[in-house]
């Protein structure tokens, strides 16, 4: 089986790498429950100082692999997963260059640094498949660029370049791909240095006025989705990609 998280400690900071690169490192039940138990050990390994997630083969990450998702009885790892990296108590960083779409973009509202490549091509397309945002973006992302920026991404469902997301504040600064990682291991190596109950308390600051509305948009986000999913203008979202079309929602006013 591929290893389709890869992990490596060095000096404090530990590298987690989406590995799925063929499938531009799509999320599929496996990678989630990968990231869960990584996130849950770097949390309660004191040798663990800051973790930096990248991805694989150009691209951070292209969402939730549609052809995995539904194979699944219960609870999708993805609820856990969400709350795993919501929670965690470390320094976060990331580094995304190419592809970061749906959860593979709203992951990135977490890191507490993220620095992009500029091939950067980020989109939120929850609006145009039909559903809500989730992964608790509905707060981060307000939090990190205000309420009218956010809901423009989110009602239009653009696609953000590495210009955009620096020009709209969502990322920390953009860098050539060619040197994007090592940039951000830099960082993490400089942050690394201290201590890391120092630094756990430090960041616990930080979210404590944030907490609060990251839970509401939690569970705000459950609910709608729960409303949309499998809705007619899910389903003539999902036809529409299917046969490779632009989905039709007027028509359903009509219905």
């Amino acid at each position: 089986m591929t290893d389709f998280l890869q992990q490596e400690l060095n000096e404090g900071v530990l590298l987690l790498t989406l590995n799925r690169p063929e499938k531009k490192n799509a999320l599929n039940i496996a990678l989630w429950e990968a990231i869960d138990r990584a996130f849950t050990d770097a949390k309660n390994n004191d040798e663990v100082v800051v973790v930096v997630l990248t991805g694989a083969g150009g691209n951070f990450c292209s969402g939730v692999d549609l052809n995995d998702f539904s194979n699944i009885e219960g609870e999708h790892p993805f609820d856990q997963c969400a709350r795993v990296i919501a929670d965690f108590d470390k320094p976060l960083l990331a580094a995304a260059s190419g592809i970061a779409v749906g959860g593979g973009a709203t992951m990135l509202f977490h890191a507490d640094v993220l620095y992009v490549g500029e091939s950067l091509r980020m989109r939120l397309p929850f609006v145009s498949l039909g559903l809500v945002p989730e992964f608790a973006s509905s707060y981060t992302l307000q939090a990190a660029i205000g309420s009218r920026k956010a809901a423009e991404l989110f009602y239009t469902a653009q696609w953000i370049d590495a210009g955009k997301a620096s020009e709209t504040g969502i990322v920390n600064g953009v860098y050539p791909d060619a040197i994007l990682l090592e940039k951000t291991l830099e960082k993490a190596a400089e942050i690394a240095q201290w201590p890391v109950n120092s630094l756990r308390e430090t960041k616990k600051t930080l979210k404590a006025a944030h907490q609060a509305g990251i839970d509401t948009a939690f569970a705000a986000e459950k609910l709608g989705m729960d409303r949309q999913a499998g809705s007619a203008e899910n389903i003539e979202a999902v036809m529409a990609f299917i046969e490779k079309r632009q989905p039709d929602f007027k028509k359903l006013d009509q219905g």
